[in-house]
């Protein structure tokens, strides 16, 4: 893979990769066509490479339009979201949700098991108590071993009634967050709608999540960045990436610091608390987003071997960072 500068990539939104670029006047010449808006909580990017730039627009427009959608459907912030309406719903009671949200959680259920609980999309309750966009000290502990170990995914059911999709909790305590799947679902949908509309080249970033569409402006696959948890300006690795999709979770961008420590939002469930690691940054490739988005949530800070053994279990998904 041919090295490039650093100061050739164009950082696309406040997440862990970045994008190479091209001198502008090629930008313009091969028409890339870029926007930005917030959602999911962070920054979506999307850069399109098309001769049409009406089409460029038209495709994008479409693509953010998903991920609101998506963001809709299955953020635990909004009482009317899927999500908002399980968290809501008396304990044994089924709730209706779409079939891509049952989809989506059934498939955060799967990574639950197979990492060992070391990931659990239920563990909203836990989350929250963290907050650390907000938090300047940490929790109570006695309030925190509420839900430490308590593996609440098991708590979670998915099923149907009369047809229609369902969930239902078993736990009072078990909280949906589908922090660590749902961006990487939306990211795929967004791309999808790209493709849908004819446009072969292209970049879907959000916060962290990419994917990118066909071989980038030389043919040869998007330059992605990895930054550098120590310099976010930096980049520490480039990978090039063709049809494929890559997920970074890192410590360095939501956190709070107390008494000389900092506490990050990558709650480990075994003891409801950031997980204590020297890794700062974690990427995952994969076939999908949400593949790769669960993956990187799941896998950071394991060892190799167990982390080996978790990814073996999922063809297509490769660890390809682990930075300290």
């Amino acid at each position: 893979m041919a090295e490039i500068s650093r100061r050739g990539f164009l950082s696309l939104g406040i997440g862990a990769l970045a994008v190479a670029s091209l001198p502008v006047a090629i930008w313009r010449q091969q028409r890339l066509t870029r926007r930005s808006m917030p959602i999911m909580g962070t920054v979506a990017d999307i850069v399109v490479l098309d001769g049409s730039v009406m089409l460029a627009h038209a495709g994008i427009d479409n693509a953010l339009a998903e991920l609101r959608r998506v963001e809709r459907m299955l953020t635990r912030f909004d009482a009317g979201s899927d999500i908002g309406r399980v968290n809501l719903a008396r304990v044994g009671d089924p709730v209706a949700v779409s079939a891509e949200t049952a989809s989506v959680v059934a498939a955060a259920l799967r990574w639950a098991e197979h990492s060992d609980g070391a990931y659990d999309p239920a563990i909203g309750g836990a989350v929250q108590l963290w907050d650390v966009t907000r938090r300047e000290e940490p929790p109570d502990r006695a309030v925190v071993e509420r839900f430490a170990g308590r593996r609440l995914y098991r708590a979670i059911e998915v099923g149907t009634l009369r047809g229609r999709p369902v969930l239902v909790r078993r736990d009072a305590d078990a909280q949906l967050d589908l922090g660590g799947i749902a961006k990487g679902h939306g990211v795929d949908r967004a791309a999808a709608r790209l493709r849908d509309a004819g446009i072969t080249d292209a970049i879907v970033d959000v916060g962290g999540d990419l994917v990118a569409i066909g071989a980038g402006p030389d043919g040869d696959g998007w330059s992605v960045g990895i930054q550098s948890p120590r310099a976010p300006s930096e980049i520490d690795r480039t990978l090039k990436v063709t049809d494929a999709a890559v997920a970074t979770s890192g410590t360095y961008a939501q956190f709070f610091a107390h008494q000389g420590r900092r506490y990050h939002h990558l709650i480990d469930p075994r003891d409801a608390a950031p997980r204590s690691t020297a890794v700062q940054s974690f990427t995952v490739r994969a076939e999908s987003c949400l593949k790769a988005d669960v993956a990187a949530t799941a896998c950071f800070g394991m060892s190799g071997p167990d982390r080996e053994r978790v990814l073996g279990r999922h063809a297509g998904i490769t660890s390809v960072a682990s930075i300290i």
